[in-house]
């Protein structure tokens, strides 16, 4: 982990509610897609985490939704710097993909797939993302997808652009050698149940700190109690406790 100072580059909209921010910094401290940072705002006593979407030298890509106070600051900065921890959570291994992985985000469990995406493309795996939205004006980062040569499916709730359904739906009419996965507990569930093969989750969760000091974002585990932020926020399927 590192705290550092990080240069506003870019902040413009995708959709009506979701905003892409480049950053300039050192980001040394991100070593893994799946990571995450943690953002400081002015008046705001919790930092603010959201997922590493690209990183490439000193440059971070991040995506966010606007949601609530945090975001909604966070979305008008067009200039200026913010306090930033970088390097937080373990992000996905990627030595369990096999040949032909599959990749499912879920909303703004879109953007920690990009990243993911280029690293197993650069390991020459034939790579399947799907991208699940509620409707068409949802939608982000297609195109992006398809441009790192990825085959991509979208899949929409309402039927209004590509597969109409849930992302679980596109995911059984294809052949995988193992699945990544970061969206709504719901689809995340959903994945679990409908997955035939192992897997890796990224869960989201509220969080004090942000790494592993305060323990407010633990959860249990078939192998014990684990920080989200710290040994999260991706967890093996074959280790997650579902609540009812």
């Amino acid at each position: 982990m590192k705290q550092g100072k990080f240069k506003i580059i870019e902040n413009t909209p995708l959709t009506d509610c979701v905003y892409q921010m480049t950053l300039q910094g050192d980001t040394s401290a991100i070593t893994a897609p799946g990571q995450f940072v943690n953002i400081q705002l002015d008046g705001l006593f919790l930092r603010r985490p959201i997922s590493v979407c690209d990183v490439n030298e000193d440059k971070l890509t991040i995506i966010y939704k606007v949601v609530g106070r945090g975001t909604e600051q966070l979305s008008q900065m067009t200039e200026g710097e913010l306090d930033v921890l970088t390097g937080l959570g373990n992000g996905y291994n990627l030595t369990k993909a096999g040949d032909s992985p599959v990749l499912l985000g879920g909303g703004v469990g879109v953007p920690p797939m990009y990243l993911l995406c280029k690293s197993l493309l650069a390991m020459e795996k034939k790579v399947t993302v799907i991208l699940g939205f509620n409707t068409k004006s949802e939608i982000f980062y297609e195109k992006e997808f398809r441009a790192l040569g990825a085959d991509v499916i979208v899949t929409t709730v309402d039927g209004s652009y590509g597969t109409q359904g849930f992302v679980t739906d596109a995911l059984k009419t294809l052949s995988y050698s193992y699945f990544y996965t970061c969206g709504p507990e719901p689809m995340l569930k959903a994945v679990y149940k409908t997955s035939v093969t192992s897997g890796q989750m990224s869960f989201e969760k509220r969080m004090g700190c942000g790494f592993g000091a305060c323990m407010g974002c633990s959860c249990k585990t078939l192998t014990g109690y684990k920080r989200i932020c710290k040994e999260g926020p991706v967890m093996e399927k074959e280790e997650i406790l579902w609540e009812d």
